[in-house]
């Protein structure tokens, strides 16, 4: 889904790039003013407040997003070379070590699991 709207994104650029010409300041940006400059940081974050409050979501830190994204794939059971990579993180250590808060449920999920393969549904214990 989020390929989907980046190339959507892509294509509403190309258009905007036809139109605008040499006016058009190229950097290659996915998020970008509408004249292709980069953002203004403060604006990035003022709109991402407002896009919060009007899907009456908790408001967090933009960078909250990275940590969001890194705990709900180690609670899909991800694999951790996979989110270390995506996090840029030059060892899985370091990813293990930031979100080892988010370990030990999933080690309560794993033996259940490992319990339910063992045992199947009619475990005695």
């Amino acid at each position: 889904m989020t390929l989907s709207v980046l190339k959507q994104q892509k294509k509403q650029f190309a258009t905007t790039k036809l139109k605008l010409g040499s006016a058009y300041a190229d950097h290659d940006l996915v998020v970008c003013s509408p004249n292709g400059n980069p953002i203004n940081p403060r604006n990035l974050l003022r709109s991402f407040y407002n896009l919060l409050e009007k899907t009456n979501l908790p408001k967090i830190r933009f960078h909250d997003l990275r940590h969001t994204h890194a705990s709900l794939m180690l609670q899909q059971g991800e694999n951790i070379k996979l989110i270390s990579e995506r996090l840029g993180h030059s060892s899985v250590k370091i990813t293990l070590d930031t979100y080892s808060h988010v370990l030990p449920n999933m080690q309560q999920d794993a033996s259940d699991r490992l319990d339910q393969t063992i045992f199947g549904s009619s475990s005695p214990y």
